[in-house]
């Protein structure tokens, strides 16, 4: 269900990454914009259990397969759709936009596997950063303008979250409480679409567990997190009805 990124040595959205530096980029501008184009066709967007309360306002939350699940929006039900943005990306309704998309085309990431620090840096193939005729500068006095000091705070932000949402998810992982989902969507024309490939909490070991560990989740705001995860998988049909439509669903097995 999880679209993954063309290039799989770069983060999804990003189709190159170079460190933000003021005597490269000098002249180079940043510009705002209204048209997630990066967003098209894309049906999955990591999440930060930070965002938890707002995304699952219009997305069901999902975690990703395998040994190291991190959290999704699910904002199409099949690779390749987005049921909330045109083909040039604008916004079809008021939807919440997840922060990894937000910092687009600017993100923190390692120089050198082994360094520990992290630096800003930038997707140069974007249209929303270069030597621009418009925008914000970069840089000023070969200093970080107030435009990229806000956008390393949101990006640090970001990483911050990050942290958080590995620590949730490790503890989820602690108590087994995470299993294989798999969602079925009858139309009522006798062909379900069966939805697999992702994981989600399992309810019933959920109401199984101690109370001095439900009492402790309640008090450091895990388990609020975790019942927005469980309503969230209500929205499915939500999207499953946007995506037929606006004529984006694939054809059901005929064995389905």
């Amino acid at each position: 269900m999880a679209t993954a990124p063309q290039d799989p040595g770069l983060p999804l959205f990003y189709k190159d990454l170079i460190p933000l530096n003021s005597q490269q980029h000098a002249n180079w501008k940043t510009r705002s914009t209204d048209k997630a184009t990066w967003l098209v066709n894309v049906n999955s967007v990591p999440l930060t259990v930070e965002e938890f309360p707002q995304a699952q306002r219009n997305f069901p939350i999902i975690f990703t397969s395998g040994d190291n699940p991190i959290p999704l929006a699910l904002m199409g039900m099949n690779e390749g759709v987005n049921v909330f943005v045109e083909d040039d990306g604008s916004l079809i309704s008021p939807v919440y936009i997840p922060a990894y998309a937000r910092r687009y085309p600017f993100m923190l990431a390692r120089l050198r596997p082994d360094a520990e620090e992290l630096s800003l840096c930038i997707d140069p193939t974007s249209d929303l950063v270069g030597e621009l005729d418009d925008g914000e500068a970069l840089f000023a006095d070969a200093q970080p303008s107030e435009a990229t000091k806000s956008m390393l705070q949101f990006c640090e932000n970001f990483e911050i979250a990050g942290t958080k949402t590995g620590n949730f998810v490790a503890e989820l992982k602690k108590h087994n409480l995470l299993m294989d989902g798999e969602l079925n969507i009858d139309t009522g024309d006798g062909r379900p679409f069966n939805y697999r490939g992702f994981q989600m909490v399992d309810e019933n070991k959920l109401r199984d567990m101690r109370g001095d560990i439900l009492r402790q989740w309640n008090q450091n705001g895990m388990l609020p997190l975790i019942y927005a995860h469980l309503f969230s998988l209500e929205l499915v049909r939500d999207i499953f009805g946007r995506q037929a439509a606006q004529g984006k669903m694939p054809q059901p097995p005929l064995n389905a």
